[in-house]
């Protein structure tokens, strides 16, 4: 049985199709999924009418356990965390849940920081990866989508956080090269520059970008199992 779709998502382009989600993910091999990171990992969002009041991790999840009985799920995000953080206090927490499948999504709360590191998130984002796949799981990272575009965002601060956006994209893009995760690159999604996106703080997106989030992970490890699949 596949998860009903709102009215909002049947009309969104972007979105799960009826019973899509189903059928990309038949056979996945899954049983246990952790989520890691900050507030993107945690799902906060602003809601959107017609759409599920629901964090997309959330969604992610019961597409899988829709699938495979006894499915477990745990999210370890927690808002107003750096990517050091994720990596010396969640990773642990995660790896003794035994997930065979995890996502990480977590940097951007680093990127709003004066003293914003990006070889130092690079790092963290590896560590958290190797240490995930080092206990068994298949590892999702996720770019972000550009909200520099949000209507929220000065327009003076624009240039700089787009240009660490795409930056944190580009080297997540290459982790995921090295070290063969299922990649899902929102940074170039065709919504990304559409403002009911984002939620009015200007750092979180509002329900229907979860909603395109979810679908694209779920298409992404769709792909993963047709792949692995003999």
């Amino acid at each position: 049985m596949s998860i009903a779709l709102t009215p909002g998502e049947v009309a969104d382009p972007y979105c799960l199709r009826d019973g899509e989600a189903a059928a990309v993910l038949a056979g996945h091999p899954w049983q246990r999924f952790a989520v890691l990171g900050d507030s993107i990992a945690e799902g906060l969002g602003e809601p959107s009418p017609g759409y599920p009041d629901e964090p997309w991790v959330d969604r992610i999840a019961a597409e899988l356990a829709e699938l495979r009985p006894g499915f477990a799920f745990h999210n370890f995000g927690r808002r107003n965390t750096p990517s050091e953080q994720v990596r010396a206090e969640q990773l642990d927490e995660a790896r003794a849940f035994a997930p065979d499948l995890a996502l990480v999504a977590c940097g951007g709360f680093n990127l709003l920081s004066r003293s914003y590191d990006a070889d130092a998130v690079e790092a963290d984002l590896q560590a958290i990866v190797e240490g995930l796949q080092a206990g068994g799981a298949v590892v999702i990272t996720v770019s972000m989508f550009d909200g520099s575009y949000s209507p929220a965002v000065p327009e003076e601060y624009r240039p700089a956080m787009r240009a660490r956006l795409h930056d944190l994209a580009e080297r997540t893009q290459r982790l995921a090269g090295r070290l063969g995760t299922v990649q899902v690159n929102l940074i170039g999604h065709p919504a990304s520059q559409e403002a009911d996106l984002y939620s009015a703080d200007g750092r979180h997106g509002t329900r229907r970008s979860h909603a395109i989030a979810a679908a694209e992970t779920v298409r992404s490890l769709g792909a993963r199992v047709r792949r692995d699949q003999p």
